[in-house]
């Protein structure tokens, strides 16, 4: 089954993607509360999609997805930036992050975004 990992310091979210993905059998998920460490992280759970959040402890979604994207092998693994905050286009393209889901979010615009993902990533086993 395909792999999502949560980054995201609200366990209440991250327990919502989990439920409603695993629920739904569309991804096994993986949750970590901050961006320590990130590309160790990725290396041992192997996410086929990252679900990054913007005010993530310690760097933050922004340089955590940069990271991400200038890593020459997890590149090309889709970051979905999602946040609260009004500016979300804006905080996603700086992080050079490949989707958006805006908090609140409904089930289906999680679905959504999930497949889009799941059919653009490389990661897909």
């Amino acid at each position: 089954m395909r792999r999502v990992l949560v980054c995201d310091d609200d366990l209440t979210i991250s327990e919502v993607v989990a439920i409603i993905l695993v629920d739904s059998n569309m991804a096994e998920v993986y949750t970590i509360p901050d961006c320590d460490n990130i590309i160790e992280k990725i290396e041992e759970m192997k996410p086929a999609i990252i679900f990054m959040d913007n005010k993530i402890p310690t760097h933050g979604g922004v340089v955590a997805t940069q990271t991400i994207k200038s890593h020459p092998v997890h590149k090309s693994i889709p970051v979905v930036y999602f946040t609260g905050s009004h500016d979300i286009d804006t905080l996603a393209e700086n992080a050079g992050a490949d989707y958006t889901l805006a908090k609140p979010f409904s089930i289906s615009q999680l679905e959504e975004v999930v497949n889009k993902a799941f059919k653009s990533g490389v990661n897909s086993d």
